[in-house]
């Protein structure tokens, strides 16, 4: 089975995950986009260490793509809409172990925004 994935679009038209896509150098970007595929064809079936839920009850339904190509790591937010359509939201570089709560907290008001605005077209 095949997945469907989207990127969010904010009202102004900017797309955070191809933003951050395009400013990543070349390499860690291909294997960023190797993961996006491997959601895709496998969705709910990709388990650790490609994906992993965030933790916390404001969170919930917002998980982490995980990518790691040499010494770089980075991560893809994203939510499950409607069944089987992966919403991703935005990422970042890692540089520290924990994940920082501001990108968290941007993931989730991204979310909360596309959430809003799917459900005001009904």
């Amino acid at each position: 089975m095949s997945y469907n994935v989207e990127f969010y679009q904010k009202e102004n038209g900017e797309v955070p995950v191809k933003v951050f896509l395009e400013s990543l150098p070349v390499k860690l970007g291909a294997k960023t986009l190797r993961e996006i595929e491997l959601l895709k064809k496998h969705g709910f079936d990709l388990k650790e260490p490609h994906t992993k839920p965030i933790k916390g009850k404001v969170n919930k339904g917002i998980y982490e793509l995980r990518i790691k190509f040499s010494t770089d790591i980075c991560r893809v937010f994203y939510f499950v809409y409607s069944g089987s359509t992966f919403i991703l939201l935005h990422g970042f570089v890692k540089k520290t172990i924990k994940t920082p709560a501001g990108e968290i907290d941007r993931a989730r008001k991204y979310k909360e925004d596309y959430e809003r605005r799917c459900n005001s077209e009904q």
